[in-house]
């Protein structure tokens, strides 16, 4: 059997498919034409007894007299016509016959029915000269109903008027089932063929796909069943791996256009640092210290832009690097207002926090939250304010800096854009795409708009509690 299953397997799926269609049809016709002869066959010989108990109704006292009295004895002259084989039968086993007609072995049923302890008998026998005979066994009835004790008579016919015609059904059902299994045969392949064929283009289309790596080709999908559901996937699996191969080239341009220029002008800088001392030229202090100041600054810049492109190549969660645990979100907000403060000491930052706990990765969801609040205090103008406020999951960031033109809202969150305003700021134009992914992730939301009176509000929207959950397992 396990051999037969890994033969099976080893088949190409089309010749499987049409080889089990056609197990299938034939099992089915095999049952179909078993239980058609069993049913034939049991009205056969339910007919073949009817027949027996009508023809029992013609047996005379006379023609059993007749018999009795030329008991197995060769009468000149007889002739038995056609119809069944009369057996008187005794009690004692003794039996006498039709003249000319070959004895049936008694059984014990047909001896029953002579000693009076059963009504009758049926059953099929062999008689002696080797034919086999469907046997209905009597009682000795005189005309006014009277029954003889002692006597019973069997009534006999050959099996052969049942038989021959099952025969004849039985060759007929089997060339039937065989060209119904041919024809399941062809029929199964034309299905596995027709059936596959999809699949078929579907394989090509991801051969063609390995081999030239284009992503564009495109499965037709027709109907709604399994293999067009299956052609739609595929084609959403491309168009994803297309848009994320092109995010994926826009990402290298950018971030090579972005690491272009901080390294031209370092490159610049320690051009002119390096002629200086090779040809004993030395730049005047005042020089030499603006130099310095600016490589330090574009240093600084480039390894903010590294660190950025860092954070965004993580996959899954935002810091699948750290594990997801509850976040009291006001302590997070407080810690990144220290570090604010830092940053923009001529400025008022004021903030008003409600407790509020959610899931979240705690170092990726500060970075956030510092980005934030670093854009703020980046386009506040100098000895401005910025308010903070955290009530029920909402963390709202309003500066009065210049704000963002209506037009540019809708880029403000991708990679590398950055406003007309900002281009002369450092920042490497990552900081709020960080802060869209990192919230994202945590099944929050994220805007930007301009604020009544001039400058920009941010609203975060985090799903939580305003008190901690019960103990919940960290999520890695």
């Amino acid at each position: 059997m396990s051999r037969f299953v890994r033969r099976l397997r080893s088949l190409p799926l089309r010749s499987r498919l049409a080889l089990l269609v056609a197990t299938a049809v034939a099992i089915a016709v095999a049952a179909v034409a078993t239980i058609c002869w069993f049913i034939v066959r049991g009205q056969l010989y339910g007919q073949l007894d009817s027949n027996l108990r009508s023809q029992s109704h013609s047996v005379s006292s006379d023609q059993v007299n007749f018999i009795t009295d030329n008991c197995n004895q060769r009468v000149p002259g007889y002739i038995h016509f056609r119809g069944p084989t009369v057996q008187v039968i005794y009690t004692s086993g003794r039996v006498c016959t039709t003249p000319d007609a070959p004895p049936i072995p008694v059984q014990s049923a047909d001896l029953a029915v002579a000693q009076g302890t059963s009504p009758s008998a049926l059953h099929t026998t062999v008689d002696r000269a080797g034919t086999r005979m469907r046997v209905l066994t009597l009682p000795v009835v005189t005309s006014d109903d009277t029954r003889v004790a002692g006597v019973a008579v069997s009534l006999a016919t050959p099996t052969s008027e049942v038989t021959k015609p099952l025969t004849t059904l039985a060759w007929v059902l089997l060339l039937v089932s065989g060209i119904g299994v041919l024809g399941a045969g062809a029929a199964g392949l034309w299905v596995a063929r027709s059936g596959l064929r999809p699949v078929d283009e579907l394989t090509n289309t991801v051969e063609h796909v390995a081999r030239t790596e284009d992503l564009t080709v495109r499965i037709p999908v027709e109907g709604d069943d399994e293999i067009a559901r299956l052609s739609s996937s595929f084609n959403s699996m491309t168009a994803s791996l297309a848009s994320s191969r092109e995010l994926q080239q826009q990402l290298i341009a950018d971030a090579g256009h972005e690491l272009r220029t901080p390294l031209t002008s370092m490159r610049t800088n320690i051009e002119l640092l390096s002629r200086s001392e090779a040809t004993g030229r030395a730049i005047p202090p005042e020089d030499r210290k603006a130099l310095m100041a600016s490589l330090k600054a574009q240093m600084t810049e480039l390894a903010a832009l590294i660190g950025d492109l860092q954070e965004l190549s993580r996959t899954g969660l935002a810091g699948s690097e750290g594990t997801i645990r509850v976040v009291a979100l006001h302590d997070t907000v407080r810690t990144a207002l220290e570090r604010a403060r830092l940053r923009g000491p001529e400025l008022t930052i004021t903030s008003e926090l409600a407790p509020w706990y959610v899931r979240a990765e705690p170092a990726s969801l500060e970075r956030a939250i510092v980005n934030l609040l670093d854009n703020a205090v980046k386009f506040s103008p100098p000895a401005g304010s910025v308010e903070v406020v955290l009530m029920r999951g909402r963390l709202t960031v309003r500066d009065h800096g210049p704000g963002i033109p209506d037009d540019e809202l809708p880029y403000v969150f991708d990679r590398f854009w950055r406003s007309q305003t900002a281009r002369a700021l450092p920042g490497s134009g990552l900081g709020l795409s960080i802060v869209a992914r990192t919230v994202e992730s945590c099944g929050g939301t994220v805007e930007l708009g301009a604020a009544e009176g001039g400058g920009t509000v941010a609203t975060v929207q985090l799903p939580g509690a305003p008190t901690p959950p019960p103990d919940i397992p960290d999520v890695p």
